[in-house]
């Protein structure tokens, strides 16, 4: 390769042409143009025929320029340019590029697809092959294979960062257990910058790999590695995420965004990492209304699963449940023990009151029966010993219990407070008084109050002591000016337990009836973790630690909410927090639709680390941030062009722009041919865009099953055949009427029109694409169902591949497919319609293999319909019949009795594609019974 600066030749012997230009001047100066012919009539003579322009002798010097011009940009052309060319490999041996695909490599996802274009085409330059591979964990990895530069660029293109860290071991086993890798291979590994924990030994295994072949490792600049969010802290004064980085090397600044579930921008802080600093809080001050319409943090700019953080509803308004120990001749309203406390809260959560004839332990029990975040309890001393085990287990599971003191708990505690209590109280003022009424002292900085100013008029006149244990300073939000606590809390569990020492009426004090009351009470109820549920079981077995949370919406590599993948399963609620993000287990929402969990990539204790110098690295280099530019391709349209431009001036110069009509027809008859290969280099883009409107149309205005066209064309018509008698079966003997099937061809059709795809194996069919394999991977996830049929049920026999299964495993190999199993016996499809045991075709010896069930601790993924269908019973030619309605193959062994048990199969899948399992529910048990006649 040749190269110029930033242009390079792929095949510079070709600029040899360019000697040839002072010979094509000198033709074409010496050679004229056509002479003007002018037509002279005898009987007109010389009418008409005034010309004072005369016939040049040689060719005009700007068409000489412009033909020169020509013939240089078909030789630069074919010198084959490059623009910013790739490093040229180290090696002439195979190359494999490993590529990070983490969350990290997202951010800047465009300058790791320029390095493996640059790579790829320097190695077609030099006829190598090549081995893309990628570090993410996948369910179902992709075989490790050698292949041509174009397949490989085509597979680099599919590769896409995913929400989850790199899995760098697991790749280099996969690597050493490969047949086809052998030492002396070129490897080439794209870094995301980032140590997980194994680089250097992932360093040195891929340079034992590599041998002689050396390794070259390529890294995005220190300032341009991914900075990844950390959850919020818990605090009173507002929402602090912390932003990271790895390292602490230089300056870096940017700002955080918090949005709500439209999209919508409710605040924006800047941030600034100085040097020497690895992370950075990011502090948001908005009022709570907004807060609670959070729906997502996000670093601005970073587009990563790692820069997003999910508010959930924990970020969300509180439910708090108030019940009060007084009468019901004392609740009046402006004596009530509860009245400012709901009057303080009343525009920042949601109340759940209960009647006040209850008593309060009924009240209790009706609060904590359902999901509740934080329980606040005014003058309620002595409860039994059953409530209060329900309490503390309920607390320790993550809820917030406020208590407000008074008479009853100044007589009758219990240990369901902070810090033990002095019976009785203290009275300040009065005439048994041995101080005056005390007023409050500032908060200090660890107090969640903190920052909170102190009027001056708010003062106690009496309260319930604490007693002086040695932690009781630990344990202080609020004192009084003489020191003694006025609110006091400590941790239980997941919970906490709060307690007011004065009354939440007027009896003992005035801060019930002062604004700082409002806003201590919003700041103790914002530190509970929302919504807590509780029910009669306290132990690991009860029915919280049981739920099973379904993933809702999943983060992709980028950080865009999405569907959840096929391969994502639900997780157990109490192990949320710790579930290991993986593909099963992707960052994003999980549970119920109106109460969402959050589950995030980073944690708070997350850590970053720098890529330090590891072993075994031959070349290490940052990223050039340019990809390569072919010009070959441009030039020649150029040159085109000019070749059009051309041809116009010669006949223009020959005279043949004439005004008679003559000279018109003449010029059009000699122009078509130009005109015509004009409209030749142009893409037929508006009869595709018809063809594919065309069949949206017939696809969408009626239902109708499909089949997929293998490129046999017996088989095809098969297939044809079989779903149409099928389409007829169901139109006579359902609701559905189902239109006229169709073909569709996987590389080009959209599938997502269909409800049920026919898909026979055949040896003709060439492999997919990894276009058709992502549209088929999304017509599953998306709910489509594909029956695939190997038509090896007669043909099978032990030791040997049938062809079918063999061309099964060719198509499909590379598809993320769920595990399989047989179809069970009370599965949703052997009672769709009718009631099955066996699901035959032309043959009756394949079994039928569905997506397998979850285990018992979790719940099936797509609501438990199966979309994948596997058999080898040839059911298409079973269903297959002339016009006339005589079958078309025969089946064996069972005749039209076996044919008829196919047809059900078919009207069984059918139906419960379109339905999915509501058959399953347990309503359909008595009738299900009754036709058993059990």
């Amino acid at each position: 390769m040749l190269a110029l600066g930033p242009l390079s030749f792929a095949a510079p012997w070709m600029l040899l042409g360019l000697a040839a230009l002072p010979a094509i001047w000198w033709l074409l100066r010496i050679s004229p143009p056509l002479p003007k012919r002018v037509r002279f009539p005898a009987i007109r003579l010389l009418v008409g025929l005034v010309r004072e322009e005369d016939t040049p002798a040689h060719t005009p010097l700007w068409l000489l320029l412009l033909r020169m011009a020509i013939a240089a940009l078909i030789v630069l052309a074919l010198a084959g340019p490059v623009l910013n060319p790739a490093a040229p490999g180290t090696g002439s041996g195979p190359l494999v590029i490993i590529v990070d695909n983490g969350w990290a490599s997202a951010s800047r996802w465009s300058d790791r697809r320029f390095a493996m274009d640059g790579l790829i085409a320097d190695a077609r330059r030099t006829d190598r092959a090549v081995l893309v591979a990628s570090t993410a964990p996948e369910i179902n990895p992709p075989a490790l294979n050698f292949e041509s530069a174009g397949d490989a660029e085509a597979r680099a293109r599919a590769i896409e960062p995913r929400p989850i860290e790199p899995d760098r071991i697991a790749l280099v086993e996969r690597l050493e257990g490969a047949a086809v890798l052998t030492r002396g291979a070129e490897i080439v590994w794209i870094s995301d910058g980032l140590d997980y924990g194994a680089a250097a030994q992932f360093a040195r295994r891929i340079a034992a790999l590599a041998g002689d072949g050396g390794v070259t490792l390529i890294e995005p600049l220190p300032e341009k590695r991914a900075l990844a969010l950390l959850p919020p802290a818990r605090d009173a004064s507002g929402i602090v995420p912390r932003v990271l980085r790895a390292g602490a090397a230089g300056q870096r600044e940017g700002s955080v965004r918090a949005l709500d579930g439209e999209g919508n921008v409710l605040g924006e802080t800047r941030f600034a990492l100085a040097e020497g600093e690895a992370q950075a809080p990011v502090a948001f001050d908005l009022p709570l209304e907004l807060r609670n319409r959070i729906s997502r943090l996000e670093i601005a700019g970073e587009a990563s699963a790692g820069a997003i953080v999910l508010a959930d509803e924990s970020w969300r308004r509180r439910n708090v449940g108030i019940v009060s120990g007084a009468t019901a001749e004392e609740a009046q309203p402006l004596l009530s023990d509860v009245y400012y406390v709901r009057r303080a809260l009343a525009p920042y959560v949601e109340l759940r009151e209960t009647a006040n004839e209850r008593n309060a332990e009924a009240a209790i029990e009706e609060l904590l029966s359902s999901p509740l975040s934080v329980l606040i309890l005014a003058d309620i001393g002595n409860l039994t010993a059953p409530l209060r085990e329900r309490i503390s287990a309920w607390v320790e599971g993550g809820g917030m219990l406020i208590r407000f003191a008074g008479p009853r708990l100044a007589e009758h505690g219990d240990e369901l407070v902070p810090v033990p209590l002095r019976t009785g109280g203290r009275a300040l003022g009065g005439a048994l008084s041995w101080s005056t009424p005390q007023s409050l002292a500032p908060f200090e900085e660890d107090s969640p109050f903190f920052g909170i100013d102190v009027p001056d008029d708010v003062s106690v006149s009496r309260q319930v002591l604490a007693e002086p244990v040695p932690d009781l300073a630990r344990h202080t939000w609020a004192r009084l000016a003489d020191g003694t606590p006025l609110v006091t809390a400590t941790q239980r569990g997941k919970g906490a337990i709060v307690l007011f020492h004065v009354t939440a009426n007027r009896d003992w004090s005035s801060l019930p009836i002062s604004g700082l009351f409002v806003e201590m009470l919003r700041r103790a109820v914002e530190l509970s973790q929302g919504t807590i549920s509780q029910g009669g079981n306290t132990d690991g077995d009860g029915a919280r630690e049981r739920q099973m949370l379904s993933p809702l919406m999943t983060l992709n590599g980028f950080g865009r909410l999405g569907t959840p993948p096929a391969t994502a399963t639900p997780i157990p609620a109490d192990r949320l927090s710790s579930a290991e993000r993986s593909p099963r287990h992707p960052p994003g929402f999980y549970g119920l639709a109106s109460a969402p969990r959050a589950l995030n990539l980073a944690t708070p204790d997350y850590e970053l680390n720098p890529l330090a110098d590891v072993p075994g690295i031959g070349e290490r280099r940052h990223f050039e941030g340019v990809p390569e530019i072919r010009l070959a391709a441009l030039l020649l349209v150029l040159a085109l062009f000019l070749v059009v431009l051309d041809t116009l001036a010669a006949l223009w110069v020959t005279g043949l722009f004439e005004t008679e009509k003559i000279r018109r027809v003449r010029f059009a008859w000699r122009a078509a041919p130009v005109l015509l290969a004009v409209l030749l280099i142009l893409p037929a883009t508006g009869a595709l865009a018809q063809d594919s409107e065309e069949f949206a149309l017939r696809a969408t205005l009626d239902t109708r099953l499909a089949f997929v066209i293998t490129g046999d064309s017996e088989l095809d018509a098969t297939s044809e055949s079989g779903l149409l008698a099928l389409s007829q079966a169901l139109r006579a003997r359902t609701a559905f009427e189902a239109a006229e099937p169709m073909g569709v061809d996987v590389e080009r059709d959209e599938l997502a029109f269909f409800p049920l795809l026919y898909w026979p194996m055949s040896e003709m069919q060439p492999d997919l694409s990894p276009h058709a394999l992502g549209k088929i991977n999304a017509y599953m996830k998306n709910g489509g169902t594909i029956l695939f049929d190997t038509r090896d049920g007669g043909r099978a026999s032990a030791g040997d591949v049938p062809p079918g299964t063999a061309a099964l495993r060719r198509l499909l190999g590379q598809l993320d497919l769920p595990p399989l199993e047989p179809v069970p016996a009370d599965h949703v499809l052997t009672k769709s319609f009718y009631l099955i045991q066996s699901f035959p075709g032309r043959f009756d010896n394949g079994e039928l293999w569905v997506e397998a069930r979850a285990h018992d601790d979790e719940l099936l993924v797509n609501d438990g319909v199966t979309t994948i269908v596997i058999g080898s019973n040839d059911y298409a030619a079973a269903w297959a019949r002339e016009p006339g309605g005589r079958a078309i193959y025969a089946v064996t062994p069972g005749g039209e009795r076996q044919r008829e048990m196919a047809y059900r199969f078919g009207i069984n899948l059918v139906i419960y594609a379109l339905t999915g399992n509501y058959k399953a529910d347990q309503v359909h048990v008595p009738a299900l019974l009754e036709r058993l006649g059990q």
